[in-house]
């Protein structure tokens, strides 16, 4: 039997996972997936530690729901605050659009103000933590055009640039995702100078329910010197969320079956 040179062999099997690999597109669409539309809907326990440059720390207590209009489209949030006082009550609500700006609004109990969070606020900060607005519900990845700048054994890395440049703060931000699972472990964040300013990285990651899930997670600003560890407790997928609950009414009267300590 005639053996197949060694540099043929070589260049095969190169050739053959460089034509195995994901395009781009492919990849983003599963880590973002991954990310924000596993199950049908979910429902987690959030307990946020708020640390300031001079180490000082506060925290948030939270429940989010979330329920999958169309998977990888359309979707809805609902985020109640359980704690401390000045929060307690406090509710949010993000209908996620794909292709559009996404609708989000904000009930502050203290005022009994319902209170519509515009297009140019969602890049701002989360109740007073290193989290925004849009990290919550995620970016739309059609918002951005996408590069693979590396690819390892264990690891994708990929570039997001902003289609529209004067709707954000960044000038770009690369994403790290796990090749085994697709979770995206590390962003970076680069304003108008490419300066890094800001990271989100996952700390830790958990099968729940056989989906990998991120169950601590930490956003830094590096400008501030302040950052945010977020701790997910009781997480459950496929619980029967109903569309209602994403809705107006439910701002001043939560869903209290689905909120309790």
């Amino acid at each position: 039997m005639k053996k197949i040179p060694f540099f043929l062999a070589v260049l095969f099997f190169v050739s053959n996972a460089w034509a195995q690999e994901l395009s781009v597109e492919e990849i983003v669409s599963k880590a973002n997936n991954r990310s924000y539309y596993q199950g049908k809907d979910g429902s987690a326990r959030a307990s946020m530690v708020v640390t300031d440059a001079q180490g000082r720390t506060r925290q948030r207590q939270l429940t989010i729901l979330k329920l999958n209009i169309q998977e990888g489209g359309d979707q809805k949030y609902y985020v109640y605050f359980h704690k401390p006082n000045d929060v307690k009550g406090m509710t949010y609500i993000v209908w996620k659009h794909a292709g559009k700006d996404d609708d989000r609004w904000l009930y502050l109990p203290a005022m009994d103000l319902v209170r519509r969070i515009a297009a140019s606020d969602k890049r701002s900060s989360f109740a007073g933590t290193t989290f925004l607005y849009e990290d919550i519900s995620g970016r739309s990845i059609d918002l951005d055009t996408h590069e693979l700048v590396s690819s390892d054994a264990a690891y994708y890395t990929v570039k997001n640039t902003p289609k529209d440049a004067n709707m954000v703060e960044f000038s770009y931000y690369t994403v790290k995702i796990d090749k085994n699972n697709f979770v995206p472990v590390k962003a970076e964040y680069f304003d108008k100078s490419a300066k890094l300013y800001r990271m989100i990285e996952a700390l830790e990651v958990k099968d729940i329910q056989a989906y990998p899930t991120v169950t601590r997670m930490k956003a830094t600003d590096l400008n501030a010197n302040s950052h945010t560890v977020t701790e997910f407790s009781d997480i459950k997928y496929d619980v029967g969320l109903q569309e209602e609950i994403f809705t107006e009414r439910f701002l001043r009267t939560p869903p209290q079956q689905w909120l309790k300590e």
